[in-house]
């Protein structure tokens, strides 16, 4: 292996800062902590390492993650539940952090904000076919998470 390729080594503590700066800046869950780690070529023991010390001095908690991501995604990017639920388990989050995460939501602005996405969504789309129209809507709110029940219930309200 010539020069150029070679794997440029990396300290414990190199890692170690390049990982606390990592979490630092933004939550992260254990399988993108892992993920990065992977990625530095390092032995076994040094990861497990990091992580302990990551975990210890609070710079990786799981509950801390699932609750800013429930929130962000939620406010953000108006997804509904079922859809962060999905996208927590993807990042192995364990069902009582996610239950947990849940909370954050509160019932009545999860309401208003579903009304309001449906609503602004319903008024945007130009489909003429009231069937299209429909089945456009309501792929739109499930893709997005939204429950089913909920759904159907507002295509209901909007007589399609």
């Amino acid at each position: 292996m010539d020069k150029k390729n070679a794997p440029i080594a990396i300290t414990v503590s190199e890692a170690l800062n390049k990982m606390e700066r990592y979490c630092a800046y933004q939550e992260r869950c254990h399988k993108e902590v892992m993920s990065k780690l992977s990625g530095m070529r390092l032995i076994p023991e040094a990861k497990e390492q990091i992580i302990l010390h990551l975990l210890e001095h609070n710079f990786l908690n799981e509950e801390r993650f699932a609750k800013s991501f429930a929130r962000g995604k939620f406010r953000i990017k108006k997804w509904g539940k079922q859809r962060i639920v999905r996208e927590l388990k993807f990042r192995n989050i364990s069902t009582y952090n996610i239950k947990t995460a849940l909370k954050e939501i509160p019932e009545s602005s999860y309401l208003e904000t579903f009304h309001e996405l449906a609503d602004k969504k319903y008024a945007s789309l130009t489909e003429k076919d009231r069937y299209k129209k429909k089945k456009k809507l309501i792929d739109y709110l499930v893709y997005r998470g939204w429950e089913n029940q909920l759904v159907f219930d507002k295509i209901n309200d909007l007589n399609l």
